[in-house]
């Protein structure tokens, strides 16, 4: 009988987290199974040894 009850919570921690989300992606704050996938051959795009480099400002 605890293996049901343990299932159950976890699942209705779950389904509540996956309402918050939810609830969350509509008024924008994270982005999470409703809105698409970004473009990301249209985001601008930098080497990863100039992130990484040392810059010296003279």
């Amino acid at each position: 009988m605890e293996i049901v009850i343990a299932l159950a919570s976890a699942a209705a921690v779950l389904f509540g987290a996956d309402r918050l989300l939810l609830w969350l992606e509509s008024r924008g704050h994270v982005r999470w199974r409703r809105t698409g996938r970004r473009d990301l051959s249209l985001e601008p795009t930098t080497r990863l040894d100039t992130m990484l480099s040392e810059h010296t400002r003279r």
